[in-house]
């Protein structure tokens, strides 16, 4: 079964967040909410450190929907609205959603909001209305630092796909040129063990999102 998702090397992402932007252009997001946060975690002192400046680390956390396996707004949903899609994604149809917000206080990770304006729950859809085309998600599509690469878990990890990085010197450079080409985890980030991957808390809800780090203590399950 294809299991849509993100994966984000913590180690690349500079905190620019031009995903953030290109999420709320693309998705028409209202002034005032977010589909996709950037956190800032840290400094913290380092591990191996006096504890003193600069022994100190810190990283870029992104966070948004986490299309989950087990999504707990889907099971708290009175009117079906959210459900899990073929795709694993988890979806909103606001033709059924009548406001309640229960999925919003069900979900672990505090990424749902109300629509004022529609009276309709609103979240990340993954840009289902361009990996439908065979397109990527926009903040995947966006993000300067390669940071992040987006694929079906279904078939592994390494095959997740982000952008092309071009070589000034072979590669059509332009936005068009680099959009149609496509460049893997494996073949673009610096070496990894399964030991770097990490999740949000998971509260048996099985977040499908995964972020990579190195080097760097993970602070997510705080």
């Amino acid at each position: 079964m294809t299991r849509y998702a993100i994966v984000t090397d913590l180690n690349r992402c500079v905190g620019c967040l031009a995903c953030s932007v290109a999420c709320k252009t693309t998705n028409n997001v209202p002034v005032g909410s977010f589909w996709n946060k950037t956190l800032r975690i840290g400094p913290n002192p380092k591990e191996d450190g006096s504890g003193d400046w600069p022994d100190v680390e810190m990283y870029f956390l992104t966070m948004q929907c986490q299309h989950c396996g087990n999504p707990e707004c889907v099971k708290v949903c009175p009117t079906s609205a959210s459900h899990v899609a073929g795709d694993g994604t988890v979806q909103i149809d606001k033709a059924k959603c009548i406001g309640c917000q229960f999925c919003a206080m069900a979900c672990p990770y505090g990424v749902r909001y109300l629509n004022e304006e529609e009276r309709v729950v609103e979240k990340c859809t993954l840009c289902e209305q361009k990996i439908a085309q065979g397109e990527l998600p926009s903040c995947v599509a966006q993000c300067g630092g390669r940071a992040r690469f987006f694929g079906d878990l279904g078939k592994g990890i390494d095959s997740m796909e982000a952008p092309w990085v071009g070589d000034i010197t072979q590669d059509d450079v332009s936005y068009q040129g680099l959009k149609g080409k496509r460049i893997t985890l494996k073949e673009c980030v610096t070496p990894y063990t399964e030991a770097d991957f990490h999740t949000l808390p998971n509260l048996g809800n099985d977040p499908s999102f995964l972020y990579l780090l190195r080097n760097r203590k993970w602070q997510g399950e705080k």
